[in-house]
């Protein structure tokens, strides 16, 4: 039972560490954390997770893995109810995009947890001499292995790419059907290029639709730019679980593509018809947004 319980936590660790683009913006979807710490919060989480499935497959330390084992599960059941409270029904992540499981499903999942580690309360531990030296190894080969297999956005390269935006051919476009009759030239507005097949597109949705809603940018401000059919546009609102805004299928998808240099997606911040910035979803910086977003009534 013990072992098992161990293998759960590392499958759900890894599975999360799969689907980590999503667990980060779960976490920061409660606005507790910055965008940034969300990064960190949600490796920490799994790290934690990793630590305590192999010290309950190791038999080390059993006491100090039982506890800590509970009071993990208690504080995620905790944060399941508040979620409840809030009306939420989306997938808590944690078994990755491997497992949908809503706030309801995932409490009843960890009452069974808490259930089975009753029984193993009172088992002893493994006196090894070496038990520190394995908590040790643990958290460190956890830390290194999530970090290296999934590091945070602004610690990439790609977190200060070269502008995708060819401003240029931008600036033509809105001053051509059928943007022309958009109005983007007047004050602040965001322009969104997604492909509706585009994964990386739907989490840059929805990260900027979390955005919009923390920081209260008019939602009439927000265009995205579709390249893609009509029947996939609404696939890409339920898998984004963005907000819905304006939203406009481009008819010349060559030209769309060109525009972006051929990288989806890109979300470009603009004031006047002047480019402020243009970002990708790896390089959304949340105080660029936030400032901009703030100031949209000066």
């Amino acid at each position: 039972m013990k072992v098992l319980l161990g293998l759960v936590f590392i499958v759900s660790a890894v599975l999360k560490v799969v689907d980590m683009d999503r667990f980060e913006i779960y976490i920061y979807s409660y606005h507790f954390f910055s965008l940034n710490f969300s990064f960190i919060i949600a490796r920490l989480a799994i790290i934690l997770e990793l630590v305590l499935g192999i010290g309950l497959i190791s038999h080390c330390l059993h006491k100090m893995m039982w506890w800590g084992s509970m009071a993990m599960l208690v504080g995620y059941s905790l944060l399941l109810i508040y979620a409840l409270n809030l009306g939420r029904t989306d997938s808590c992540h944690c078994f990755g995009d491997f497992l949908q499981l809503d706030p309801k499903q995932s409490l009843i999942k960890n009452g069974v947890l808490m259930a089975l580690f009753l029984p193993i309360f009172r088992m002893e531990s493994w006196k090894s001499p070496f038990r520190w030296l394995i908590l040790i190894i643990a958290v460190m080969a956890s830390s290194i292995g999530v970090f290296v297999a999934s590091p945070p956005d602004n610690m990439t390269s790609d977190y200060d790419p070269e502008q995708n935006l060819q401003v240029e051919l931008f600036d033509a476009m809105l001053d051509t059907e059928p943007l022309e009759a958009l109005n983007l030239r007047e004050g602040k507005q965001v322009v969104c290029f997604f492909s509706t097949s585009c994964e990386y597109c739907q989490l840059a949705a929805h990260k900027l639709s979390l955005m919009q809603q923390f920081y209260g940018f008019p939602p009439e401000r927000i265009t995205y730019l579709f390249m893609g059919n009509e029947e996939s546009v609404a696939g890409f609102y339920e898998q984004s679980e963005s907000a819905q805004y304006r939203d406009l299928l481009y008819p010349d998808m060559s030209r769309l593509v060109k525009v972006v240099n051929g990288n989806f997606p890109v979300v470009v911040l603009m004031e006047d018809g002047i480019v402020i910035r243009d970002y990708g979803l790896r390089n959304m910086k949340e105080e660029e947004v936030k400032s901009f977003f703030s100031r949209a009534f000066d």
